[in-house]
């Protein structure tokens, strides 16, 4: 048996917000699209039993997931590079010779955490200049109003996304849906397109559209050196922006059900051949469940941040997403066939 609690990795795996999920007569393995990012066999093995606890279960669908909001200390993973983010949620400070970039505003009760693990590490929250996002979705977007209104943070977001960001996603192509949470409207300072340089100081990022969980969906990579490792090597940084999906995405028209948004299967598989074409050494994503954040901080104290150098990990991760994609995909397919 299993312990209940692992019911909090549901919201996790997804990718989006742990809300009410709608039901719906798909076969089993269709409901179970999601679990396939985990990408430890072990927990796959255990989030297919939780499902059908959950399945029969609808109001342990409807907790907030206590990973989300529960404060994490923040950490150090490269020379410019921490983690400030809750057990889950994750958010990156960036620090350069000219103020700092904040990747991710999690929550819209989450600036507060955000912000004490910032002054934390010794930095000022006032020297927050750019707020960067993983994607448009309010476990991500939700506290952009906030972090934009104390910093004065340049918000910058991918094309795909920005509308919904302005109008706290309430243009967001499942809305409305008791899925998809609205949040406070954020002015975009500057759009984004694929391929992209966010620099600030001496550090420079680059924005990659990873499509499909959102339009705008934004995988990050930058490179850092590591404390310790000879001076003027650096290493490949991924930060993953989101892969997951559940059963309201229609990848595939069917009579009385159009696809969720024009394009949105090519999106997916664009997708996930620019992940593979990623260099990855430091594994990193919108949620710590991603990279398995929790078990690898077990190791940190001895370890330090070498932990999350995992290019195996990461390689795994988009595997098991491409494959879960690949079974859906099919089976929409066969389903609208007949």
């Amino acid at each position: 048996m299993f312990d209940v609690s692992e019911a909090r990795l549901w919201g996790l795996i997804l990718g989006g917000p742990l809300k009410s999920m709608a039901l719906c007569p798909l076969s089993i393995s269709g409901q179970l699209n999601a679990f396939a990012l985990c990408y430890k066999s072990r927990m796959r093995t255990i989030l297919s039993c939780l499902f059908l606890l959950l399945f029969c279960s609808p109001s342990i669908l409807a907790e907030v997931d206590p990973l989300w909001t529960t404060p994490v200390a923040p950490f150090r993973i490269t020379d410019n590079l921490y983690y400030v983010g809750s057990e889950d949620l994750a958010s990156y400070l960036v620090v350069t010779s000219k103020g700092n970039i904040l990747i991710n505003a999690n929550l819209a009760s989450s600036p507060p955490q955000i912000r004490a693990s910032v002054e934390k590490l010794g930095f000022k929250w006032s020297d927050t200049k750019i707020l960067l996002n993983s994607h448009a979705h309010s476990d991500h977007m939700g506290g952009a109003a906030e972090v934009v209104l104390e910093t004065h943070a340049k918000n910058m977001v991918m094309d795909g996304d920005v509308s919904v960001v302005e109008t706290g996603a309430r243009t967001d192509f499942l809305s409305p849906s008791r899925n998809i949470l609205t949040y406070a409207p954020v002015h975009v300072d500057r759009v984004l397109h694929d391929g992209d340089t966010v620099s600030l100081g001496d550090v420079t990022l680059t924005s990659h559209k990873t499509a499909g969980h959102t339009r705008g969906c934004t995988t990050w990579t930058m490179r850092s050196h590591f404390p310790g490792e000879p001076v003027g090597t650096t290493r490949n940084i991924v930060i993953v922006g989101g892969v997951g999906f559940w059963s309201e995405y229609h990848f595939v028209a069917a009579p009385g059900q159009p696809v969720s948004y024009p394009g949105i299967a090519q999106d997916f598989q664009h997708t996930f051949s620019e992940l593979r074409a990623l260099p990855c050494e430091v594994f990193l994503g919108a949620h710590g469940a991603y990279f398995d954040m929790l078990t690898k901080l077990k190791r940190y104290p001895q370890a330090g941040p070498r932990v999350f150098i995992d290019p195996a990990g990461y390689k795994e991760f988009v595997a098991d997403a491409q494959e879960t994609f690949k079974k859906v995909l099919s089976e929409q397919e066969a389903a609208a066939a007949h």
